[in-house]
């Protein structure tokens, strides 16, 4: 199961969001920390308030009046109350000294008079986990001293002028209040407005990225791609000013090479036309007929080869083709010269060509499967996101070592340069560029009962 986004937008979001959750946890733990603080010093005043106050009402009011004053001055964290012996032990400890001086300085009364045992609460340095949970989670019951003597926080016992004893039972200081649905409210509506920002933000960055990439998707598969609006940060747009720089020259340098050899082979046309001439005034009918052959020839390689370097050039539009009507067509067409080929039922994947160019690849492998084998069958089939055409043959095959080479431009499978027994050997390589111009391929293999199989791939659009 993957977790992190494959979208720069979702990973962007993700760790913003990451990033506010980690930086609320860290502010929850420090400002619960000084809450709990500022918590134990309102209860450790009012402690201090309230025991100042008690016993200065018990030792100005009747006797029969201390319980009812003892009790109402108790609460659920401290409890009063009267003795003729004091009720706390004794610890020889500094902490409960120094503890003692301090209760004593602030009630105005000598140390003397005072006895503090402290809990194991109380001598902690620092507040226990427990009180975090306490904070966090409203509803969490607290230990009540009435209830039970131990364990304690915090016990004191002030000897009064009339020679009893006023005791303090105090129990764990409270929490403070509880983050309540208001917290809750703003963390949720801070998290989805960061996640809101996040995916803005995120979009706008990728926006530029996700059309660069389709454009040269289509730019690689011959496609005619206009330039790119530079819009987006800065960095964004560099790219894409290189990408419009870069099609521009790839522009320039195909149409100059294709106007060059255009040139050529028109400038040869005159020369050659002038060649026939004098050879068709040669009176030897064997030689002249030599001499035009080499002279149409010459014409046949002249045009083949303009036409192998317009293969990859983008003139024709791209659209959406049923490859098995395309398949079915070629199989016709070839039908109608007198070349046979059967069109076996199989898938009819659609994929966004040039159609012509398809076909004219299509062509050419069929073509030389009638020429050098016989039964040859064709079958299309769409899978895995890629539309494939084999033809296959039980012609004579190749050898291992030809199987990629005779994709070269001018090498042919078969070594004589009859033109009965074979063309330029340019086919296969206008094949080859027309496929990989549409970022498939073409491979051949020969079959182990005999033959050759050629596939024409070609990934399918989404």
């Amino acid at each position: 199961m993957r977790l992190m986004p494959r979208s720069f937008t979702g990973q962007l979001a993700l760790l913003l969001v990451l990033a506010l959750l980690v930086a609320q946890v860290a502010a929850i733990l420090i400002y619960s920390h000084e809450r709990l603080q500022v918590a134990r010093d309102m209860f450790q005043e009012s402690i201090v308030e309230r025991t100042a106050a008690i016993l200065q009402l018990l030792e100005d009011a009747p006797e029969e009046l201390h319980f009812r004053m003892l009790d109402t001055a108790s609460s659920p964290f401290f409890r009063f109350s009267t003795s003729a012996q004091a009720r706390t032990p004794r610890q020889e400890t500094a902490e409960a000294e120094l503890a003692a001086r301090t209760l004593a300085r602030q009630l105005g009364i000598p140390p003397r008079r005072v006895i503090v045992a402290l809990g194991q609460g109380a001598r902690e340095s620092r507040w226990p986990a427990l009180q975090v949970v306490r904070m966090l989670v409203p509803g969490v019951k607290r230990p009540d001293p009435r209830n039970a003597e131990p364990p304690y926080w915090l016990r004191v016992s002030i000897a009064m002028r009339n020679g009893s004893w006023l005791n303090l039972a105090v129990g764990p200081p409270p929490g403070p209040p509880p983050f309540g649905r208001p917290f809750l409210i703003s963390l949720v509506l801070s998290s989805l407005a960061t996640l809101a920002v996040a995916m803005l933000v995120a979009g706008r960055m990728a926006r530029p990225m996700r059309r660069l990439a389709d454009a040269a998707d289509r730019l690689g598969r011959g496609e005619q791609v206009e330039p790119l609006p530079e819009t987006g940060p800065d960095e964004a747009r560099r790219t894409v000013r290189a990408f419009n720089t870069m099609r521009e020259r790839l522009g320039c340098f195909v149409s100059d090479r294709t106007t060059m050899l255009a040139a050529i082979s028109h400038d040869l046309r005159t020369p050659l036309t002038s060649l026939r001439l004098r050879a068709e005034m040669v009176e030897d009918e064997e030689t002249r007929d030599r001499l035009v052959e080499t002279i149409e020839e010459m014409r046949s390689m002249s045009d083949a080869t303009l036409a192998f370097v317009r293969a990859d050039q983008a003139g024709e539009e791209t659209r959406a083709v049923d490859l098995a009507a395309l398949a079915e067509s070629v199989v016709e067409d070839l039908a109608e010269l007198g070349q046979t080929a059967t069109l076996e039922e199989g898938d009819h994947p659609v994929v966004r060509c040039r159609p012509v160019a398809v076909k004219r690849a299509l062509r050419n492998l069929v073509e030389n499967a009638v020429r050098y084998g016989r039964d040859v069958r064709v079958v299309v089939t769409g899978k895995g996101g890629e539309a494939v055409i084999r033809v296959s043959d039980r012609g004579p095959g190749l050898p291992p070592e030809d199987l990629d080479r005779v994709f070269e431009p001018f090498v042919r499978g078969e070594t004589s340069r009859n033109r009965e027994t074979g063309g330029l050997g340019l086919g296969l390589a206008i094949a080859r560029t027309i496929a990989r111009s549409h970022g498939g391929d073409i491979r051949l293999r020969n079959r182990p009962e005999g033959g050759l199989e050629a596939t024409l791939s070609i990934p399918v659009s989404t």
